[in-house]
């Protein structure tokens, strides 16, 4: 795997250099083509924590994880244990889905709690009315969710707002 790691309010020194491309080394068993695959690696310093992000591109799908703790290594071992769970557990289904990414995993067994299927087990159909988005901030945080469908009464398209881990507000607009 080529790796392009940088560093955000950090250097990234020889050593955690070596010690990314180490752990993220261990990756390469799933692949079939390792050397076609470039790992992008965000380090970087968040408050009193260190950030790792990791974005590697496959084929169709793009496998990305980030971790935050006040140890960088620990940070980086877990980044890296995040992703090969994300592997093995959507192996199957990226396979169902997209025949063309089996060719980008080497097979591997899986386990039991690996093959479980994740699947649908509540649909909800709810009414839009036109609102704006300090409305709907207001409603979502009275329903007590992480997110929130509306129609934006400024743009008159649908819209979801959702909590960011940093406590803030983001929303994505369906066009």
């Amino acid at each position: 795997m080529r790796y392009n790691i940088r560093g955000s309010k950090m250097e990234v020194t020889d050593s955690i250099r070596n010690y990314i491309e180490e752990k993220l080394g261990k990756l390469d068993k799933y692949f079939e083509n390792p050397d076609e695959i470039t790992a992008s690696v965000l380090v970087r310093e968040s408050g009193i924590n260190d950030k790792v992000e990791v974005t590697i591109p496959i084929k169709t799908t793009i496998l990305r994880a980030e971790v935050s703790t006040k140890d960088l290594y620990e940070a980086i071992d877990l980044v890296v244990e995040k992703l090969e769970r994300q592997i093995r557990k959507n192996k199957t289904r990226m396979n169902k889905i997209n025949k063309e990414s089996i060719v980008a995993f080497i097979d591997f067994e899986i386990t039991e709690e690996e093959k479980k299927e994740e699947a649908v087990v509540k649909r909800k159909t709810v009414e839009m009315k036109p609102m704006s988005e300090e409305e709907a901030i207001l409603q979502m945080n009275l329903i007590g969710h992480d997110f929130f469908i509306f129609k934006n009464s400024a743009t008159d398209e649908v819209s979801v707002l959702y909590r960011r881990n940093d406590e803030q507000y983001g929303i994505i607009d369906v066009k």
